[in-house]
């Protein structure tokens, strides 16, 4: 199947590939999890987010990985390329292992910096971004494809945001990212119930661009990766960048209101109801919510 925003879509037509011998992969230096670089077609920097063991859990090294691949961005690179190793693109922020003497400040830090950082990276990229979701995208995965201007999800996928079942307040920026993307009810959907949904429905909520089979996904995010690259570069940049500017217009909030906001998603790290949320999930079990 290829679905686009406007129903099915047909094959591009094919074009031959321009031969670029792309670089050995570099590597960032691995906690448990890594991000791979490559260049597959021209203009193309392909970013893979490799955690096998985790699932392709959102860890310091991948975060790190993305922004540090990001702000090193050169002139050659006209679009980047996000995806996911081993049939999976991720399950979001890696919190399974910390440890519980200090996990309300390292699963902060987690979602605070490295997070944020890797998030900013792809907003302030200039260049065109496309995800392509060969696997299930949950919580930090999904925003992650979410920051990405474009994404492609195979079909028969899950997308789904689950800090109801964690006991986590999201971010007010992420939420405004989804809100941005899919409205307000799409994102009290996602959010309040905690279900994921899978790749055709993602398509009806505008939270993905195209729905292709399993087998096409690596081919069909390369060919819209290369018409990405191929296309003006001024223009391309431009669009962009008003695009960018004209959500950020509508983002601001009252600076007593944002503080707020911070201190109620701060104070979610110090509570019994993450620590029981993160075992329960891990254990695959109901949560026993202490509201506190």
């Amino acid at each position: 199947m290829r679905g686009g925003a406007g129903g099915e879509r047909g094959r591009h037509a094919r074009r031959a590939r321009v031969a670029v011998p792309p670089p050995a992969a570099s590597r960032f230096p691995p906690i448990s999890g890594e991000v791979l670089t490559d260049r597959p077609a021209e203009g193309v920097l392909r970013l893979t987010i490799t955690n096998p063991a985790r699932r392709n859990a959102l860890d310091h090294a991948i975060l790190d990985g993305i922004a540090e691949a990001l702000g090193a961005l050169d002139d050659d690179a006209r679009c980047v390329l996000v995806t996911g190793a081993g049939g999976m693109f991720s399950s979001g922020y890696d919190l399974g292992d910390l440890a519980e003497e200090a996990f309300a400040d390292e699963a902060e830090q987690l979602v605070a910096h490295p997070f944020t950082a890797a998030l900013d990276a792809l907003d302030a990229c200039p260049v065109p971004t496309l995800a392509a979701l060969p696997g299930h995208t949950i919580g930090g995965g999904l925003e992650l494809a979410l920051a990405c201007d474009l994404r492609v999800a195979a079909d028969g996928i899950r997308l789904g945001m689950p800090p109801a079942k964690l006991g986590l307040v999201y971010s007010h920026t992420g939420l405004r990212r989804f809100i941005d993307a899919i409205g307000v009810p799409r994102t009290r959907e996602l959010f309040l119930l905690g279900r994921a949904i899978d790749a055709r429905t993602a398509l009806t909520w505008a939270l993905v661009n195209a729905v292709v089979l399993p087998s096409d996904i690596e081919e069909e995010s390369l060919e819209w990766a290369e018409e990405l690259a191929a296309n003006a570069p001024l223009s391309v940049r431009g669009n962009k960048r008003v695009i960018r500017e004209l959500l950020r217009a509508g983002a601001d909030l009252d600076p007593d209101v944002e503080r707020e906001l911070i201190e109620l998603r701060r104070a979610c790290f110090a509570s019994e109801d993450l620590r029981e949320g993160v075992r329960a999930f891990a254990e695959k079990r109901p949560a026993r919510w202490r509201g506190r």
